[in-house]
Parts: structure tokens; sequence; C-alpha cells
């Protein structure tokens, strides 16, 4: 079993503007060791704390290379991402700006960054650097999925503890890429059919007490499902690269799901 390699040199003309480029190696499949963990009985799921210092990859590393937003959509500093969108709204919303929804492994790629971290700031989980461990709100489901935006309105700003994109300002990746982890689960497009989700699945966790962590990902949901902490961020291929023929061959992923 071998290490994942360091990231391959960037060069950011490669992205439409407001765009990360990313050119790195990632593991499909690691082995992270967790020091400190939590089992939260309520959402029955394990929260790493702390993890010790490196990866082991189970599976050949391959090179990503692709662009992705820098901020959640609609990819504005100071913007506030729209929420009750299905994987199904984020694929046509980035398809309408000539983009497409982030594959888990390019999310996984832009959050871990060059020195591979559990997290996008580190080792250490720290609601300090983003929007994590808000105290639990009680939804009511009759009002978060009222037709009447009356009703539907006063509800979701009642439940809202998210915070202007790019607001927590330790909420970066070593790659440049902002509030990947907490703030608001975002939509990706799985890289095989697991769980309910079949074809999409969820990244990062929201502002709760979840866990909020590069690899992990929710496939409870099928791609209709929408709710009050849910959003996204859209990918993009780079533009070919005519000079550079050294390195891996980058990945190419298959036809993407989801257009209806």
């Amino acid at each position: 079993m071998e290490e994942a390699s360091e990231a391959l040199p960037q060069a950011p003309s490669m992205c439409p503007e407001g765009m990360v480029f990313i050119d790195t190696m990632t593991c499909p499949k690691v082995q992270l060791e967790c020091v400190k963990q939590e089992y939260n009985k309520a959402n029955r799921i394990t929260i790493c704390h702390e993890f010790a210092p490196g990866q082991v990859c189970l599976e050949r590393p391959r090179r990503q290379r692709f662009c992705i937003d820098r901020y959640e959509y609609p990819n504005q500093e100071g913007g506030h991402p729209p929420v009750m969108v299905s994987a199904y709204d984020a694929v046509d919303a980035c398809a309408a700006l000539g983009k497409r929804l982030c594959w888990e492994s390019e999310w996984v790629a832009a959050c871990e960054g060059p020195e591979k971290l559990p997290f996008p700031y580190g080792l250490k989980r720290d609601p300090a650097q983003c929007n994590i461990d808000n105290p639990w709100r009680e939804p009511s489901l009759a009002r978060i999925y009222a037709t009447d935006p009356a009703i539907r309105g006063p509800e979701l700003l009642r439940l809202d503890q998210s915070v202007p994109s790019g607001a927590k300002k330790g909420c970066v990746s070593g790659f440049g890429v902002h509030d990947l982890t907490g703030n608001l689960d975002e939509w990706v497009h799985a890289e095989e059919p697991r769980g309910r989700s079949r074809w999409a699945g969820l990244k990062g966790g929201a502002w709760g007490h979840v866990r909020n962590a590069c690899r992990p990902m929710t496939t409870s949901h099928a791609p209709e499902f929408t709710y009050y902490f849910i959003s996204f961020r859209c990918c993009a291929d780079a533009a070919p690269d005519t000079e550079t023929t050294t390195g891996p061959t980058p990945w190419v992923p298959p036809p993407q799901a989801g257009r209806r």
C-alpha cells in the first residue's frame, strides 16, 4: 500500500473566473486513524474529533485535474447559498453556468488540499474554523415543505444558522476553497451507486454537530430530497494543458447522471 503523492504544479488560468484550478494526486480509498472519537446517538454516526497524521492509500492514486467554485453557489464571497434544493436542481443550476456538479473525489481533493488533511484546516475538528456545532433547532416539516411562501419562509429563517460565504476565514483548504465542511451540506455526484441517493451524495455536513470532515458522504437521501441546510457548489473541466506532457494522465470521469 502506498501513500498519496504531493500536489502537482498549479496554473490558475486554466479555470473560469472565480474558480480554483486543482491538479493533484488523490487516493480513491484511504485508511485514516482516528485518535479521538464520539458516537452521536441522535444521528447514529461516529464523529472523529482528531486524526493521526497521514493517510494510507488502499487503492491506486489517480490524478485529478479540474476547476471548483471557491465558494458555495452562487460562488460569491458574502453571498448566501440557496437551500431546499435537490441534486437535480444543483445539476441544472451548474449546467446553466456552463459548469457541472462536482464528483465526490473532486470535492475530497479540494477539501484535503495538497497536504491530504482530514479537515480542510488540519487534523483536529475545530468549530472556531468552520461553521459547525451549532445547537439543534427542532424543524416543523409541515412548515418547511409548505407550498405557501408565507408559511415556509419564516420557518426557514428560524432554522437558519448558516453564515455568509467566506465569513469563517479559517474554513479554507490548502487549495484556497472555502466552506467545504460545515455551514451547508453540499450535493456531489457519486462515483458508484450506493444507498438511497443512487448517483448523488452529500458532503461536508451542515452547521450542526455531524461529521464535518473531508471523506464522509451521506447516501441516505434520494436525489429528489430537499432540506433546510442542503445546497451545493459547481465544478468544471479544466482547460487542456498544451505545454505539460509529464506526469500521470488525469482521471477522466464518466458521463454524469441527473439531467431531467
